[in-house]
């Protein structure tokens, strides 16, 4: 196993930090499958993430430091138990 290969098996930490119901900051994402002004869909170690509100924006996303932010009007964050990120968008698409 490469170095390459052994980091994306190390669980990144999972902080969710919601400021006012306008600003949050989401560390351990692995990538942001959708997003729209009501929605924003995350993968992280734990599970797909789905933000919900009004005018959201991505202020800040790194995939290598698993650092999200998001602005707008947030109305719920809902995780599944998917377990992270497993099948990519043609997969889905053509179930």
């Amino acid at each position: 196993m490469n170095a390459n290969e052994e980091k994306s098996i190390v669980a990144r930490p999972n902080h969710i930090k919601l400021e006012d119901r306008s600003v949050l900051q989401v560390s351990g994402v692995k990538d942001v499958d959708s997003f729209d002004e009501q929605t924003v869909v995350a993968y992280t170690d734990l599970g797909e993430l789905t933000i919900k509100g009004t005018s959201l924006h991505i202020e800040k996303l790194n995939v290598q430091t698993g650092d999200l932010a998001l602005s707008g009007n947030i109305f719920g964050l809902v995780y599944s138990d998917d377990g992270g990120k497993k099948n990519g968008f043609f997969s889905r698409l053509f179930k």
